[in-house]
């Protein structure tokens, strides 16, 4: 394997850190529960961690078998079209997504870490749908043709990168305390307030990737 393919998923890794609902809970958590936070915190980041493990290996197993089925599909020209049009409606649409200044991150309704395992499976399927430098990532290593044993532990440390900036927080949190309290509010703010802005920019590069994917079958 080149160098220059783990530099790329290393940088698609780096856009996955870009997760509103991962940094957004972990904000929650740090801000309101001293107490139980290391625990509840790491029950949320693995619970997380291990669903995103679990479908890159599923993808990684299935993903030729579908490769080969939409290859098909898609010499279709009619079908070809549809796709097309519904990348330009994605895409235009994207620019009309109305602002919404009601906070989209789930929050535990008590202390349990049952709770927050039910949080951490909330977050999976929300961020899931949309992971796409993740489905990218994946995608390239189904290409290059190495054996489990190599694309294994990349999952795991794209997966270790993903949740990075929670770890960084919660880090930041214990050697400064209260003192980055400020930032960490105005953070949280921000996050919650950009849940619209994400949609559009999530339904703007699927649209692109719709377009230049069918362009070259109609």
């Amino acid at each position: 394997m080149g160098t220059d393919i783990l530099i790329y998923l290393g940088g698609l890794a780096l856009l996955d850190t870009l997760s509103p609902t991962i940094i957004g809970v972990t904000l929650f958590l740090v801000l309101t529960d001293n107490r139980n936070l290391t625990s509840r915190l790491f029950a949320y980041l693995l619970t997380v961690g291990l669903l995103y493990f679990s479908l890159g290996i599923v993808m990684m197993l299935g993903l030729n078998f579908m490769m080969e089925a939409f290859s098909n599909i898609f010499q279709n020209k009619i079908f070809s079209w549809v796709i097309f049009i519904v990348g330009v409606i994605l895409f235009t649409a994207s620019f009309f997504i109305p602002a919404n200044k009601k906070s989209n991150i789930p929050k535990p309704k008590t202390q349990s870490i049952f709770s927050i395992i039910i949080i951490g499976v909330t977050t999976f399927i929300i961020e899931a749908g949309t992971a796409l430098p993740y489905f990218a990532a994946i995608g390239l290593l189904t290409t290059i043709d190495i054996p489990f044993y190599q694309w294994l532990p990349i999952i795991a440390v794209y997966n270790i990168i993903m949740v990075l900036p929670a770890l960084l927080i919660f880090l930041g949190y214990k050697l400064f305390g209260k003192w980055i309290n400020p930032t960490l509010v105005n953070l949280r703010n921000k996050i919650s307030s950009s849940s619209s802005s994400a949609l559009s920019w999530i339904m703007c590069i699927v649209g692109v990737i719709l377009i230049f994917y069918t362009i070259d079958y109609l």
